[in-house]
C-alpha cells in the first residue's frame, strides 16, 4: 500500500483547473519549493531555487522602495499645497498691519508652525508705534544682525533658507516663546534696492520640523512671495 497522502479531490481539481491561484501565492510557492529540494536530497543544489530566492528578494526590495517613492510624492505634494493655502492667506489683507499680524494666525496655522516672526533691519530704533503695536510678530535690529544671527561664528555663507535645530530661539526675536523653540526655518529677505534685508523665521517646539537635511524649494518659495508684497507696501 502506497504511503503517499491523497490530496482531496475537490482540492486537487480547483487547482487543476486554476493553477494560478497556487502561483500568486507566495507563502504556498515557498512551502512547494522547500518540499521539492527536501525530497532532492541535501548532495542537490537546485539553482532555480537560489535564482527564483533572489528574485524574491529582490521583487521585495523593489516593493519597498516602490511604497518609499510614492509617500515621498504624497508628502511632497501635502506641502505643496499647504504653502499655496498660507501664501493665499497671506495675500487676502489689503492693509499692512493684518497683513502683518496674519503671519503669526492663520498663516502660521496653515504652515503648521509654532510661531512666525518679521526681523527688519533699521537705523531707527523700536519705538516706532507701529511696530509696538506689532511687537508680537514684528522686531527691529540693527544692520548687520540678520547675517550674524544666521551664520553665527562659523563664517558659512549666506543662504535664503537655513533650516536649523536649537536648544532655545533668541529672545530678542521670540520673545516670551524663546525657551520652548526647538527648531527654526531662517528666510532671508531682499526688500529691493537701497534698503536693508529683513529675515522671516519660523519657530517650532517640534526639533524635528526644521533640519538642514530638509528640502528648501518650498521655502524659498513662499519667501520670495512674501518679499514680493514686502516690497510693494514698503513702497
Amino acid at each position: 500500500m502506497s504511503s503517499s497522502a491523497r490530496m482531496d479531490e475537490s482540492l486537487r481539481e480547483k487547482i487543476i483547473t486554476d493553477p494560478e491561484v497556487i502561483l500568486e501565492d507566495q507563502d504556498v510557492m515557498r512551502a512547494l519549493i522547500a518540499a521539492n529540494e527536501r525530497s532532492m536530497g541535501g548532495n542537490i543544489v537546485d539553482l532555480r531555487g537560489i535564482a527564483m530566492e533572489r528574485l524574491e528578494a529582490r521583487l521585495d526590495r523593489l516593493e519597498d522602495t516602490h511604497r518609499s517613492v510614492i509617500a515621498a510624492a504624497y508628502e511632497n505634494l501635502a506641502g505643496t499645497n499647504q504653502v499655496h493655502r498660507a501664501i493665499l492667506r497671506m495675500l487676502d489683507p489689503t492693509e499692512f498691519e493684518p497683513f502683518l499680524r496674519d503671519l503669526g494666525g492663520e498663516v502660521a496655522e496653515i504652515l503648521r508652525v509654532d510661531c512666525v516672526k518679521l526681523v527688519l533691519e533699521s537705523v531707527q530704533n523700536d519705538n516706532d508705534p507701529v511696530v509696538r503695536r506689532l511687537g508680537d510678530v514684528l522686531s527691529v535690529a540693527e544692520p548687520g544682525f540678520i547675517d550674524d544671527y544666521v551664520t553665527g561664528e562659523r563664517g558659512a555663507p549666506m543662504r535664503q533658507v537655513t533650516l536649523r535645530q536649537i536648544e532655545g530661539g533668541e529672545p530678542s526675536i521670540f520673545g516670551e516663546t524663546a525657551d520652548w523653540v526647538r527648531s527654526e526655518a531662517c528666510l532671508r529677505l531682499d526688500l529691493g534696492t537701497g534698503k536693508l534685508p529683513g529675515m522671516l523665521i519660523m519657530g517650532s517646539e517640534d526639533p524635528h520640523m526644521f533640519t538642514p537635511q530638509q528640502g528648501t524649494d518650498l521655502l524659498a518659495f513662499f519667501a520670495g512671495v512674501f518679499e514680493r508684497a514686502m516690497r510693494r507696501w514698503l513702497s
